[in-house]
């Protein structure tokens, strides 16, 4: 075992080396700008990246024409949200999202609202999960787009897409999703979940960093979208710029990648976050669960009869009372993992999705987010947890109270 550990696989992951093998001619050998059409070069890049919108589409029940690439999975999000709104704008200026969203969505969602549109923020239940009726009896005659995580980032809860999914097709609203942490570790299904937009990104699902997508649904209903970026006309005229080969490559072979392999390392993930937290409520008193309750599942990994796992198979977020975050992220200096609250130089405020499932601040404070990933084993788990006891115990013994 290689100190340090990682275990912070929702913020980036590592490049797979079968990614990279995929990556490497479009550095050197073929090198040519996809847009170039009046010779080999620029063939060969277009012919590559057509190849991974179709790997990309294939994942998401899509055809290879609703891909749209960007730089990112923040840029996807922000030309969903203000695209649309400016495109529906005759139609409408109402949006609604949820307030465990990432900060790509809400923040986008703030300066669509200085632009003179309206966003309902709604609350979510105690384990993060987001009511479906909940977000029915939100829409009305003005709303345009609903936004809803498919799995989040911090507690990993999954939503019910496709009953929201329903919803807003009942009402003719459109439906947009950011499944970046979704996508490639669950299903993910645009006809099923009746999905009009899907946000993407490479880089965490092993694939490059720079590089996401953007589904933009192509019939029943055609979407609509007025561009953020102009010039050239890219990407049927959504995203102007000269695409990145490299990082496209990359991330079709990911994804490729990823679905391959989906079921078994769920599996896989499931059994060491079930270690995990088990290692850690075993050997700390006042531990606390965040999000979803862990199902029960079998000596492989997989789900018990009757059981629905409602949180991602790698995610554990938890609270360590009478501890602060950020000095048992210190004290765990082997192990990568990332605070429930985040540090800015004048304030340490706790995340906004634990205050939204009802975590105080005390505890959110004293958070942890464990991403376990594809290269993580049962004695990094181990490690982790022998880490996490002696620095809770260790400041422990030194708080006042």
């Amino acid at each position: 075992m290689k100190l340090p550990i990682y275990m912070d696989h929702h913020a980036t992951t590592p490049v797979d080396p079968r990614v990279m093998e995929a990556m490497e001619p479009y550095f050197t050998r073929i090198f040519g700008n996809a847009a170039s059409r009046n010779h080999v070069f620029g063939w060969e890049a277009e012919a590559a990246v057509e190849e991974a919108r179709s790997q990309i589409a294939g994942a998401l029940g899509a055809q290879p024409k609703e891909i749209v690439f960007t730089s990112g999975a923040t840029e996807a999000d922000n030309l969903a949200l203000t695209g649309a709104a400016r495109a529906y704008r005759t139609k409408g200026d109402h949006i609604v999202t949820a307030k465990t969203e990432h900060s790509a969505v809400l923040d986008t969602c703030r300066a669509l609202e200085r632009e003179g549109f309206a966003v309902t923020t709604l609350d979510v239940e105690r384990d993060g999960t987001l009511p479906p009726e909940r977000v029915r009896q939100a829409i009305t005659d003005r709303t345009i787009l609903v936004s809803v995580m498919h799995a989040s980032n911090e507690i990993g809860v999954v939503q019910d897409l496709a009953a929201i999914g329903e919803a807003c097709r009942e009402r003719g609203v459109l439906f947009h999703t950011d499944a970046v942490q979704a996508f490639g570790k669950i299903p993910v299904d645009v006809e099923a979940m009746r999905l009009d937009l899907v946000s993407l990104s490479a880089h965490k699902l092993y694939g490059p960093k720079g590089v996401g997508a953007l589904y933009v649904r192509h019939r029943g209903p055609r979407v609509r979208l007025s561009p953020l970026i102009h010039g050239g006309g890219h990407e049927r005229g959504l995203r102007s710029g000269t695409l990145n080969v490299p990082g496209i490559v990359g991330f079709g072979k990911a994804t490729e990648i990823a679905v391959s392999e989906r079921e078994e390392e769920g599996r896989r993930l499931r059994l060491l976050r079930d270690r995990l937290a088990k290692g850690m409520t075993g050997t700390i008193e006042s531990v606390t669960l965040n999000g979803p309750a862990l199902p029960a599942i079998g000596p492989d990994g997989s789900l018990l009869p009757g059981e629905a796992d409602r949180r991602l198979p790698g995610n554990l977020n938890l609270s360590f009372a009478h501890v602060e975050g950020e000095a048992l992220l210190i004290g765990m200096k082997d192990v990568a993992v990332s605070s429930g609250s985040a540090c800015t130089s004048a304030t340490l405020r706790p995340s906004h999705v634990l205050k939204a499932i009802g975590v105080a601040d005390e505890l959110a404070h004293a958070s942890i987010r464990f991403g376990l990933g594809r290269w993580n084993t049962a004695e990094e788990v181990d490690f982790a947890v022998e880490a996490a006891a002696k620095t809770v115990r260790r400041l422990r013994e030194m708080a006042p109270l």
